[in-house]
């Protein structure tokens, strides 16, 4: 609800931001934004949504979504394009598509998929929607309007998918034009969509037939609840020729059946364990292995440990419990990441430092760009005292990924207790800019210039780091 009231309050301040942060359209007959201006705006939806307590931050839960968010990339008729994939803490079904290729996924939905191949589906029709443009296409239709009013566009676009009436309410508020000649352009997406998820879907050998069977779930939970119909109808309008015709498609394919992914399985046990009280979690979970509820045992287990490992003052008979199950895990999936990364944060937590360093070192050799490894080895060797091989470790890990801001973020607090004020601030910029917030980078430049250290080509690196920033800055006031 945050994150909803969050957002239509943005549509009404977003048009005098936008006016300066963002480029002119240019000639009015142009047929959609460039990629370029999607995601720029993208880029300024995403920074607000991360410092919404709605945004779910979990390396984990990220990791998996885009594993399988990429699988269905590099399968669309966009291989090369830029997306991310990212989480929100809501219980509805639902999923969302933004400008610049970000695509939102409600922890409702990964718990209400009855298999993973639903979830895939669902992953595969919002890529659709970013590889077609249908954003940019759907603001085309308002090309007389200023680029602000576009703007307020998209961020109605993504308020529609939590809730129909916010979204109308947001779009007036933008000043975008008649609703319904929107929503009938939604439709015509959506068709579109349907037919590109598919085969999506189908060239990332997941189970099609999985994908109109979800639907007709959420269709009849429609007429069962009337205005109560699950989220993503509200968002992506349903009709039964769709069905029909997302039926009459999947019957000419292959049908073979998928099984789901222990990282699938897992998935959904960490987001049970992660919600409510740590002591309601537990006690689900000991329900569950009693009652042999989940087809895969190691699911019901990797949550159990994970929950008691939240609890504030857990019981020595939960902790023995926990440490047979974490046994039986590694024994039966010793080369998995996610329980890896639970093995490591277990001994470290029970004070096995020694142990979980061995053991954040296994996984990272396996896996070098899991972001729970990385994380918690970094944070592991500043809360040692190993800052200075912090530093090496967390520069080994941006020549492989130097698109995540947690990791520059790491970085400044390693720079700062070694006393490195202008390596701080200089990486605390460049998690800002990964962040969206060129203007918040600019400043951590100006501070980092004023720290009184560093050598001269540091000194060199920052002078010239600001001007680059700065000049963006200016192009962005500027309209260009």
């Amino acid at each position: 609800m945050k994150l909803r009231v969050f957002l239509l309050i943005f549509v009404f301040f977003w048009q005098s931001a936008v006016a300066q942060d963002l480029p002119d359209l240019g000639d009015a007959s142009q047929a959609t934004l460039s990629p370029t201006q999607e995601l720029v705006i993208g880029n300024s939806i995403m920074s607000q949504i991360r410092s919404s307590p709605d945004f779910l931050d979990d390396p984990d839960v990220t990791d998996y979504l885009n594993q399988v968010g990429y699988i269905l990339v590099s399968n669309s008729p966009n291989p090369g394009g830029h997306f991310e994939f990212f989480a929100v803490r809501d219980k509805t079904i639902n999923a969302f598509a933004l400008p610049g290729g970000y695509i939102g996924v409600h922890t409702g939905l990964i718990l209400g998929a009855q298999s993973e191949s639903e979830l895939v589906g669902v992953l595969g029709h919002e890529i659709a929607h970013v590889t077609q443009r249908h954003i940019a296409r759907m603001m085309a239709i308002q090309k007389q309007n200023s680029l602000a009013s576009l703007a307020g566009l998209a961020v109605a676009i993504l308020a529609a998918r939590s809730n129909a009436q916010l979204s109308q309410a947001a779009i007036a508020a933008s000043q975008a034009g008649p609703l319904q000649s929107q929503l009938s352009y939604s439709r015509d997406h959506e068709r579109e969509a349907d037919r590109i998820g598919l085969q999506i879907v189908e060239k990332s050998h997941y189970d099609v037939h999985a994908v109109p069977s979800f639907f007709e779930r959420l269709q009849r939970a429609s007429q069962v609840y009337g205005g109560g119909a699950p989220a993503y109808l509200q968002s992506h309008p349903l009709t039964y020729e769709r069905i029909a015709d997302m039926e009459g498609r999947v019957s000419a394919m292959p049908y073979h059946q998928v099984p789901d992914s222990l990282a699938f399985q897992l998935v959904r046990a960490r987001l049970t364990a992660i919600d409510g009280s740590a002591a309601e979690a537990v006690s689900t979970f000991r329900e569950r292995i009693a009652q042999k509820k989940y087809a895969n045992e190691l699911a019901p287990k990797y949550g159990y440990v994970v929950a008691v490992m939240r609890e504030d003052s857990p019981k020595a008979a939960d902790m023995n419990v926990a440490r047979d199950y974490l046994k039986t895990l590694l024994d039966k999936a010793p080369e998995d990441p996610m329980i890896l990364a639970l093995a490591a944060q277990f001994e470290v937590h029970n004070g096995q430092v020694k142990e979980g360093v061995a053991t954040y070192e296994r996984g990272l050799r396996l896996f070098p760009t899991r972001r729970a490894l990385m994380y918690g080895y970094a944070r592991l060797l500043l809360d040692t005292g190993q800052a200075e091989k912090d530093v090496e470790f967390l520069d080994k890990c941006l020549a492989r990924v130097d698109t995540d801001p947690h990791l520059y973020e790491l970085k400044a607090q390693a720079h700062a207790a070694l006393g490195q004020r202008l390596a701080q601030h200089s990486a605390q910029a460049e998690a800002q800019l990964l962040k969206g917030n060129l203007r918040a980078a600019i400043e951590q430049l100006r501070i980092a210039q004023t720290s009184g250290d560093g050598d001269f080509y540091q000194k060199s690196s920052v002078d010239a780091r600001l001007r680059e920033l700065m000049s963006v800055d200016a192009q962005l006031r500027d309209g260009k």
